[in-house]
C-alpha cells in the first residue's frame, strides 16, 4: 500500500492542501464560462474562457486574489465535489471522487503538465477571452467538447505522439 501514490491511498477529504491542489491536471475546463437554464437547471459550455485563465497555460493567472477580479468564481472544496454538476468527466477530482484512477496524461502520472495538452484534453488553441464577447452573445459560443475530449482522447502516451507528430506535419 506504502508504495502507490497519494490519490490511490487517500480520500479527497484525507488530502493536505498541496496533495489537493495538485489534483488540478490544469485542463482549464472548469474556467470557461456556462450558461445555466433557470428552468430545468441544465448548464451548457461556452468556449469563453474567463479573464483570469491563461490561454497557453490553461492555469488562473491570479489563482491566489482572483476573487479580487471575479467575485463569482465557484471554488471547488473537498465539501462542494459532490454538488457541482459541471465537473468535466476528465476531472481528476471528479476521478478520485468517483472511486477512479487518474487518466495516463495527468501530470501526477505522466510527470509532466504538458501531457494534458497533448492529449488534445485542455482548453488551450480552443477558447476566446470574455473580455471581448458580450453576456448577451454568449448562446453563439455554446460547445459540448468539454463534456466529451475524453472520448477521443488517446490511450496511450505513445498515441498520443503519433497524433501529435500528424498534426505538426499537417501544419
Amino acid at each position: 500500500m506504502e508504495d502507490l501514490p497519494f490519490w490511490k491511498q487517500k480520500t479527497l477529504n484525507e488530502m493536505t492542501g498541496p496533495e489537493w491542489e495538485s489534483i488540478c491536471d490544469g485542463c482549464g475546463l472548469c474556467c470557461l464560462n456556462k450558461i445555466e437554464e433557470w428552468d430545468s437547471g441544465d448548464i451548457y459550455f461556452t468556449s469563453i474562457r474567463c479573464k483570469l485563465l491563461d490561454s497557453e497555460s490553461c492555469r488562473c493567472s491570479s489563482y491566489e486574489t482572483r476573487w479580487d477580479f471575479v467575485p463569482d468564481c465557484v471554488q471547488l472544496t473537498k465539501e462542494n465535489v459532490d454538488e457541482i454538476p459541471w465537473l468535466p468527466p476528465t476531472c481528476g477530482y471528479r476521478l478520485i471522487n468517483e472511486g477512479r484512477d487518474l487518466y495516463w496524461w495527468h501530470p501526477l502520472v505522466s510527470g509532466d503538465p504538458e501531457t494534458v495538452h497533448t492529449a488534445g484534453i485542455s482548453a488551450r488553441g480552443r477558447t476566446v477571452d470574455e473580455t471581448g464577447v458580450d453576456v448577451e452573445d454568449y448562446e453563439n459560443y455554446l460547445v459540448e467538447w468539454p463534456l466529451t475530449v475524453g472520448d477521443k482522447a488517446p490511450k496511450t502516451p505513445e498515441a498520443a505522439k503519433r497524433r501529435l507528430r500528424k498534426s505538426l506535419r499537417q501544419r
